[in-house]
């Protein structure tokens, strides 16, 4: 275990992707698919003795634990383990090849979710939960790094606390920040909850009536936010309503970074409490479903003026849900949202869907998008300005944290989000030069860029699939999952020259 812990980061990443597939294999062999079985013992059993041989190569190696270095490491382990895992899935479905088994691993570590399977029943039930598992592990990935890497960085959201706290001290302390300590501080703080959440919420829904594998599956991706269904989305589940408002109080840990460091005493719930996140969740779950309600309602009463109750409280809740999962980043659709559609005949409120994806959670969890902080230090910013158009005078009354957010955080939190928009512009153009019209490229990029791949399909008319977009267009779709993951700061930090120097 002592030489295990002395190895690179890279290497202990690598490994600990490939042990999590002996899981799927013990399930085939609980199914007696021996065939599948076979084929995860073989692949695994090779790669970790591979990365036997490379551990045994660098256990010399003593490379700066900074976390700048990290951020090095971090980026190519999404572009390395996504390649070791497609090498099993290329091979148990020969239907696809070997670059779109990659495009659907990197879907699954980025906690993306945009799978080329539209008919689930296509895939084994062992690679459902191995794309679970996947998913599963990249949220926990992400959520170490950062709180490990991101924050000594001042990037992933932390920039609007850094904010006018003189960023080039922080800048000289990063060269000597110990990341190794970090990340075995936190990785151990986070597991423990990571798996005590997941495993309450799979009995959870066990006890409502899921299957293991369906339960399974979506307590990963409800906790990761990576969307990954084996039936298809909760529609194909059997625990109905009850299984959906289980999830959706899971769906509050995708929402605030506080939430994966719980304790009993009365500090833990003023922060709960004061948090500006947690807030404006709040206010969305609030404004938003009864702006949709009001349109579902609107529409059926011009049809018929009679609306049963169950039907205007089922499009009430499907509402609520759906706000939720895809201001998460989750994607997952309530199995009321369709019949909410079909109520009232209206088609998808793909914008607001789009919209909220964008926004995404809170900074330092597994959800993606720009992060609720950053929207809030905008709209404080906005609202001050608004304040000074009708009292130029005016002196705004607040604490010197909320003052600095107000100011220097709202423009870094501007800076970010034009770097998004760019990003988000520059991929959707990528797209269309692929052949793919306009509307759906902007679709194609909103999801792979906030890492919400469900919201191609719930927000676009003509849905075709991912299956359908070239190679070209899934490596584009590859970068932009990336960029969406790691986020536009953190992949400048490394193509930065200064940094190589």
């Amino acid at each position: 275990m002592a030489w295990i812990r002395s190895l690179p980061l890279f290497v202990q990443l690598l490994g600990f992707a490939v042990v999590m597939m002996y899981i799927p294999m013990a399930f085939a062999i609980r199914l007696e698919d021996w065939d599948v079985a076979r084929t995860f013992f073989y692949y695994t059993t090779f790669l970790l003795i591979l990365l036997s041989l490379v551990g045994i190569a660098v256990s010399g190696y003593t490379g700066r634990n900074t976390a700048r270095n990290y951020l090095v490491t971090v980026f190519a382990a999404f572009l390395t383990i996504p390649a070791l895992l497609a090498l099993p899935f290329n091979y148990m479905i020969s239907s696809i090849t070997y670059f779109q088994a990659y495009f659907e691993m990197l879907s699954c570590l980025t906690t993306t979710g945009a799978t080329l399977f539209d008919d689930p029943t296509i895939v084994p039930a062992p690679l459902h939960l191995m794309r679970a598992i996947v998913g599963w592990v990249g949220g926990f990935f992400i959520l170490v790094v950062a709180m490990a890497i991101f924050a000594p960085l001042n990037i992933g959201g932390f920039e609007i606390f850094a904010a006018g706290k003189g960023l080039q001290k922080s800048s000289n302390q990063i060269a000597s920040v110990d990341a190794t300590q970090r990340l075995t501080r936190y990785g151990s703080q986070i597991f423990p909850v990571y798996v005590a959440v997941t495993a309450c919420l799979t009995l959870a829904l066990l006890v409502a009536g899921d299957r293991t594998l369906v339960a399974v599956s979506h307590a990963m991706s409800i906790i990761s936010t990576s969307g990954i269904s084996p039936v298809g989305g909760l529609k194909g589940s059997n625990s109905g309503y009850a299984g959906e408002v289980l999830m959706f109080l899971f769906l509050f840990f995708a929402v605030s970074r506080h939430t994966f460091f719980f304790n009993s005493d009365r500090e833990f719930f003023q922060n709960l409490k004061l948090d500006k996140e947690i807030n404006l969740v709040l206010i969305c779950l609030t404004v938003i479903p009864i702006l949709l309600f009001v349109r579902h309602w609107t529409a059926a009463y011009e049809v018929s003026a009679e609306a049963e109750l169950p039907s205007v409280l089922a499009a009430f809740w499907g509402a609520i849900f759906t706000v939720l999962s895809f201001l998460s980043t989750t994607g997952f659709e309530s199995a009321a949202w369709e019949g909410a559609r079909n109520w009232s005949g209206l088609g998808t409120t793909g914008l607001i869907l789009m919209s909220l994806s964008i926004m995404g959670g809170g900074i330092a969890t597994t959800a993606g998008g720009v992060k609720l902080l950053r929207v809030y230090a905008l709209y404080k910013h906005g609202q001050r300005e608004i304040q000074r158009l009708n009292h130029p005078h005016s002196i705004a009354g607040a604490s010197r944290r909320v003052r600095l957010i107000r100011r220097e955080g709202a423009q870094i939190a501007w800076i970010f989000l034009m770097l998004f928009v760019l990003s988000l512009g520059l991929v959707a153009l990528a797209l269309s030069a692929t052949g793919i019209g306009f509307s759906d490229s902007l679709l194609f990029a909103t999801a792979g860029m906030s890492n919400t791949g469900p919201l191609a399909r719930a927000a676009g008319e003509g849905f075709t699939g991912y299956a359908n977009i070239s190679d070209i267009g899934k490596m584009i779709l590859c970068v932009a999952m990336i960029l969406g993951r790691l986020e536009a700061l953190a992949v400048i930090a490394v193509l930065n020259p200064n940094y190589w120097r």
